[in-house]
């Protein structure tokens, strides 16, 4: 099924609790957490004590994309703030299969983030380890880009290799998912969609998360 991830990067921080209430009740079933610090991407975010404070007003799961450099040192701060999810990027991993036992170490689900320029085969080793693969559909630091079209070959690739290794990982897709793509998305493949500017951007958190899952769940024919 479908899920929707509401991604807080587009939310009012002032009004953080009540937006992720109405992004809940709008049907987000995941927290997207973007958390950025200026040298991996050209922006500056939010780090675990924002994870603590969001841990108190939901329930549902915390899902941490680390858009950082060092990443092993910040992976038991946000098991300590309660991320249930961990993504880290291919691209900044070293020792990739041991930051992804670091995560599995400290009770999170591990994931591995794939940038636009950046082949899914590359992983094809590591896929048995992951809870869900995230494939950027535009260049990480900033919320309101364009989809980047190729990416959805990226996710036909990842549903082909799902079902070639019998493995159960989810895909999750990040960037200018909106209503304009939210369908091409869903057919390509991908079963968790994160999204920023059209839940949160016009104000209307709950109507617009259930209208984007909706129109997520006629194009998946669920």
């Amino acid at each position: 099924m479908v899920e929707l991830a509401p991604s807080i990067l587009s939310a009012d921080f002032a009004r953080l609790a009540d937006e992720v209430a109405a992004a809940e009740r709008g049907g987000g079933t995941v927290i997207h957490v973007d958390v950025m610090d200026g040298h991996f991407v050209p922006n500056i975010t939010l780090g675990p004590p924002v994870v603590k404070s969001l841990r108190k007003v939901t329930k549902l799961p915390l899902d941490c994309h680390l858009m950082i450099e060092n990443v092993d040192d910040y992976i038991p701060a946000f098991a300590d703030a309660g991320a249930n999810w961990i993504s880290i990027h291919y691209e900044d991993c070293r020792h990739l299969h041991r930051s992804l036992e670091l995560i599995a170490h400290h009770g999170m689900k591990p994931a591995v983030v794939l940038n636009p320029a950046t082949r899914v085969d590359l992983i094809l080793d590591i896929l048995p380890m992951l809870h869900h693969v995230l494939i950027m559909s535009v260049n990480p630091g900033f919320g309101g880009q364009k989809f980047i079209p190729f990416s959805l070959d990226k996710i036909r690739r990842l549903v082909e290799l799902r079902q070639e290794l019998g493995l159960a990982f989810r895909i999750e897709v990040d960037g200018g998912v909106a209503h304009d793509t939210v369908a091409r998305v869903v057919q390509a493949g991908a079963d968790l969609l994160v999204a920023g500017n059209a839940v949160f951007g016009a104000g209307h958190a709950e109507q617009d998360a259930r209208a984007l899952l909706a129109a997520a769940r006629v194009a998946a024919g669920e």
